[in-house]
């Protein structure tokens, strides 16, 4: 399983010019972008969620990025992205044989939210397999990667 995950200042995912998901009004918080890879597990969505929950990448009152989610009561954007398992190594169309099938992706980052939700109060997500748009201002920039397999 794979996340990319950038601290926001805010963010929203629409679909058909509808907000499905964002973080709280106000509130700064994470949006973690998730592909699902066929062998995960719950182990490994449990791993991914929660890391992503404990990052301490927000600053403290000294300017060290110091503090995790829940220390500065921000939110979680979770949105499912099939292409972080895209192969780019051959050729120029990416290959998604590697990527979980749709059915089983859905049950396991059902579960992901539903984990994120007892970790940390304010949790919203995209809607899986749908044209999405999403909005966010990164603050930072701050962008790191996240892999079950710990492949970086």
């Amino acid at each position: 399983m794979r996340a990319v995950v950038q601290r926001a200042a805010w963010a929203r995912v629409k679909v058909d010019g509808e907000v499905v998901g964002e973080l709280p009004p106000g509130a700064s918080g994470l949006v973690a972008l998730v592909g699902c890879e066929r062998g995960d597990d719950l182990a490994a969505a449990r791993y991914v969620v929660e890391k992503i929950v404990g990052l301490r990448i927000f600053s403290d009152p000294q300017g060290l990025m110091n503090l995790a989610l829940n220390d500065v009561g921000g939110g979680l954007l979770l949105v499912s992205q099939f292409t972080l398992l895209g192969d780019c190594r051959k050729g120029r169309r990416p290959s998604f044989i590697d990527a979980m099938p749709g059915p089983e992706a859905a049950d396991l980052l059902e579960w992901m939210v539903a984990h994120a939700k007892t970790l940390t109060p304010h949790v919203s997500t995209g809607r899986f397999q749908t044209h999405m748009h999403v909005e966010l201002m990164n603050d930072g920039p701050v962008t790191l990667l996240v892999d079950s397999a710990r492949r970086f």
